[in-house]
This record gives structure tokens, sequence and C-alpha cells, in this order.
């Protein structure tokens, strides 16, 4: 069977955020949420050892895509709307999802550690939309943003004729391209892109190749060859999520 994953070489990772700005785009995510960023690409910096003996690496994150994936189990309605495809993608439908967030509670990479500096950084593994606010808020705003000297954000969406005015229009039998708010979204690995034999936009994106999509359970795939070249790693793996984006080599050698 088929078990779309995907690979991240840390070797090849220079932190550039190109992943993300092409996650945003093509999936018309909001610029800014309750101080998040919503970036379903999103990265977590870590700084390690005491100098000058240390260590430094960016780990992309995104939805693992566990193969068992708690927040499929969480989801109260029938049918599902997280549940898992046969081609081990976990999806999400809309039009089904109630706002409960209880596949959001029950994801274990849903909220990171708190950080050196107290606060709780919340990745945007599983993104909440909240209630009573429009997806896009910045373009809501009919404020000039230099006034009588350019257009707002509102009008610039009326003569584009789309919320947002760059937004990228693909079409998806369980996921809208802008969704509503009072449900959650998150990463599908642009099931629309590979529906019609492209990369997601992600790996799509990456500058240096750090990003390898493929099915890894199909031994011939170059996914699965580096995973069993490397070995890797995968995070969190005592919580039994048997996550599929793995981990491999590291930005250092030493």
């Amino acid at each position: 069977m088929t078990q779309y994953g995907m690979i991240i070489d840390l070797r090849k990772c220079v932190g550039c955020g190109a992943c993300a700005l092409a996650c945003k785009t093509e999936n018309n995510t909001a610029l800014r949420r309750n101080g998040q960023t919503h970036n379903w690409a999103d990265f977590i910096h870590e700084t390690t050892g005491t100098f000058p003996d240390t260590k430094f690496r960016t780990l992309p994150v995104l939805c693992n895509h566990c193969s068992n994936a708690p927040c499929v189990a969480a989801c109260p309605v029938e049918p599902k709307a997280m549940y898992k495809t046969a081609d081990g993608i976990t999806m999400h439908n809309d039009d089904r999802c109630i706002g409960c967030r209880a596949c959001q509670d029950a994801c274990p990479y849903s909220m990171d550690d708190v950080s050196t500096d107290g606060a709780s950084r919340e990745y945007s593994v599983i993104s909440y939309n909240d209630e009573g606010e429009p997806a896009h808020p910045f373009f809501s705003d009919k404020t000039e943003l230099i006034k009588r000297c350019s257009g707002s954000p509102a009008e610039l969406c009326s003569l584009a004729g789309a919320v947002p005015p760059h937004r990228t229009d693909y079409q998806h039998p369980d996921y809208k391209n802008v969704r509503r708010d009072n449900i959650v979204e998150k990463c599908i690995l642009c099931d629309h892109r590979l529906k019609v034999g492209e990369l997601p936009a992600c790996v799509e994106a990456c500058p240096s190749g750090a990003r390898i999509f493929g099915d890894l359970d199909d031994g011939k795939s170059e996914a699965a060859m580096l995973l069993q070249k490397h070995g890797g790693f995968v995070l969190k793996k005592e919580k039994g999520t048997k996550p599929n984006v793995h981990y491999i080599r590291n930005y250092s050698a030493r």
C-alpha cells in the first residue's frame, strides 16, 4: 500500500523559509492570527551546548501525517472530519468539522514546550480559525494604508475579485482553498497538487532540495532509499504515533 511521507535532510536545510512562504501562498493561509503566523511549514530553532562548544539547527516542522494519528481517533463526528486516506495522508474535511478542537488537543505536536522566555509557542501543526473572525482579517480593513496615497486592503481585494487578492483557487473534494471560521486547518501535503501529478509546494520551492516527498513503502522511491541509507529520526517517537515525516543527517558533521 502507498504511504506518502516526507524526508527532511537537515544537512541541506539552510533555514531560508522558502518552504513556509510557498506553503502560505499555495494554501492561502492568514497573514497572522492571534499572534501566530499560521505557517503549516513552521520551524523550531535550537541552540544546544555551552560556548564555545555549541550547536545550532533549524528543524522544519509540519503535520506528521501519523500512521497512528491521535487527531483522527479524537475526532467525535461521524463520518470523521479528520481521517486517513488510502495513501496515508491525514486529511481534513471542512464541511464535517464542528470546531471542537479535540484533534488539536490530542495532537502531541501542536504545542511545543515552554520556551526560554516563559511563553508557550504554538506551532502550526493544527490551527484553529476563531469563530466570528474573517479568514483573512487584514484584508477586511477599509483603512487606506497610506492616507490619500494608497488604497485599503479591502479595496485591493475588491479589485482583484478574491480574498486574499493573491488567492490560489485550487479545487479539492474535502478541503476549501480558503477555510471558514470555527474549524481547524492543517497541512494536507498539497493533496490537490498530488492529484494532478505535482509535488507539494514546499518541496518544489526548497532551493537546496532538503525536502524529499514520496511513497515510504516503495523501496525504489527516493524518499524510501534515503531513509534506508541514513536511518534518521522522527519527533516524539515515544508517543507511538508513527510519524511519516522523517529527519536525516545533521546541520553540522561534528
